[in-house]
């Protein structure tokens, strides 16, 4: 088995979701006692975040890039960012190690494509949906990527930020995502990227009638095949 090495803390709630699903995944496919072997290291998500509000993505991607080396010294055999968000720094990551990256965005696409799906619907923080670095990676698969009005992606912004990092579920922002889903459903989705790992903890796939596309666990399944092909 290849050991995966986990770029996590972004948040740590997510990363546990992570940790969860590759253990799972290992287990369901060769049975008995069976774990994932994975190196994680758990940045502070506080020193992120405030990189992130300040616009200081190079100082990000020096520190997640030092960590990529640290899972390679550590004996990891592919890494993984555990965020949507910080891909936007994942070619700095990529560069600094010799190990493949496999990249979250890919996964997606491949998900997506797979499921016969051309135009989707991406929620996430406001730099994955405004920003052009995650987009244009699903654009390149041909895919047509919608994403909410500037109010609904505030509101998606603020929940992520203020209630689901922090383990927050509550019925009320379920609720008001759900409805924003719809509104892009109206507008010619046919599917919906949870585009930041902590949406999967709040979005569930019975809540919406559009195919969810959850990145977390789609991300962990690439691993699973990953460490054990």
């Amino acid at each position: 088995m290849r050991c995966i090495g986990l770029i996590g803390g972004m948040s740590w709630e997510s990363s546990a979701l992570y940790y969860q699903l590759l253990n799972e995944g290992v287990k369901e496919r060769l049975g008995g006692l069976h774990s994932a072997r994975c190196v994680l290291a758990s940045v502070d998500f506080a020193e992120i975040e405030a990189m992130q509000s300040e616009g200081r993505w190079d100082d990000a991607g020096r520190l997640l890039a030092d960590t990529a080396r640290g899972l390679q010294a550590a004996g990891a055999d592919a890494v993984l960012i555990c965020t949507n968000t910080m891909h936007k720094v994942a070619d700095q990551v990529a560069d600094a190690i010799t190990l493949p990256l496999l990249h979250l965005a890919d996964v997606v696409a491949d998900a997506v494509v797979a499921a016969g799906v051309d135009t989707v619907a991406l929620l996430g923080t406001r730099f994955t949906m405004e920003e052009s670095f995650y987009s244009d990676r699903l654009r390149s698969r041909g895919l047509t990527v919608l994403t909410p009005q500037a109010d609904d992606r505030a509101l998606v912004d603020r929940v992520i930020y203020t209630e689901l990092v922090l383990g927050q579920v509550s019925e009320e922002s379920r609720a008001a995502y759900v409805e924003i889903i719809g509104r892009l459903a109206a507008h010619g989705a046919r599917g919906v990227i949870l585009g930041c790992t902590e949406i999967e903890l709040l979005v569930r796939p019975t809540d919406v009638d559009l195919p969810t596309f959850p990145t977390t666990r789609l991300h962990a399944q690439a691993a699973v095949d990953f460490a054990l092909a």
